[in-house]
């Protein structure tokens, strides 16, 4: 969806959700095998949160950068603008990968077997996961719904992983009407809202939202049970 993707490039660039990708950075710096050589970045989009793992180059220095995305639109944006990261138009359900390759895979928001990761993670090598928490964009939910149910999300339970770190990211952002505009666009609610509330986010000078970020790694044992 064309519309989506330019409320999501023109939000992103906002760097809102730069706190997020701090986050997932240090997870990668944290527990990332030693001699890293491989990392994937599965449903990267235009490579917003991929172009930024190359800070992790002086600490792996012979690190690989990959990105996949089904998206042929975003991919080509993504390698017209970030020479040093490896991007391809792929199924997220069937990894373009070699078995035992990777050696570590970062997936925001976006589904994969369990399965294939196994299959192309390496022993010891990590799944960083990230999915949204309970009241992210919670305010947001409050303009279309009457009643807004907070829903726990468990960690998944992934064959042949271990689930190392359970961590939350929580803070509040304040918006203009083109970031919340933006925002709003780019969520599966979107088609709900009505034009009363697009009016009310486009002229909002000041609106308030929280973003709510639950952040999983997950490490691969070296022989599954």
């Amino acid at each position: 969806n064309k519309e989506m993707m330019q409320a999501r490039r023109l939000f992103l660039n906002t760097d809102h959700y730069q706190p997020l990708r701090d986050a997932v950075i240090a997870q990668l710096q944290q527990h990332l095998p030693e001699q890293a050589q491989q990392l994937l970045d599965i449903g990267c989009g235009e490579g917003y949160y991929t172009s930024e793992f190359e800070q992790l180059h002086s600490q792996y220095p012979e690190l690989q950068i990959h990105g996949l995305d089904i998206s042929k639109v975003a991919v080509k944006y993504a390698a017209k603008r970030y020479h040093n990261c490896h991007f391809c138009v792929a199924s997220s359900h069937r990894l373009p990968f070699a078995d035992d390759f990777l050696d570590g895979v970062v997936r925001i928001y976006a589904p994969c077997k369990g399965e294939e990761l196994y299959r192309t993670i390496k022993a010891e090598g990590i799944l960083v996961a990230v999915t949204p928490a309970p009241r992210h964009l919670y305010q947001l939910k409050e303009l279309i719904y009457s009643d807004v149910h907070l829903h726990d999300v468990p960690p998944e339970d992934i064959d042949g992983f271990e689930l190392i770190v359970d961590d939350n990211l929580h803070y509040d952002m304040t918006l203009n009407g083109e970031e919340a505009s933006a925002l709003m666009q780019m969520t599966p609610f979107a088609w709900k809202t009505s034009e009363a509330v697009w009016q009310q986010l486009k002229a909002a000078q000041n609106f308030h939202c929280e973003a709510d970020f639950a952040i999983r790694v997950y490490k691969k044992h070296s022989n599954k049970a």
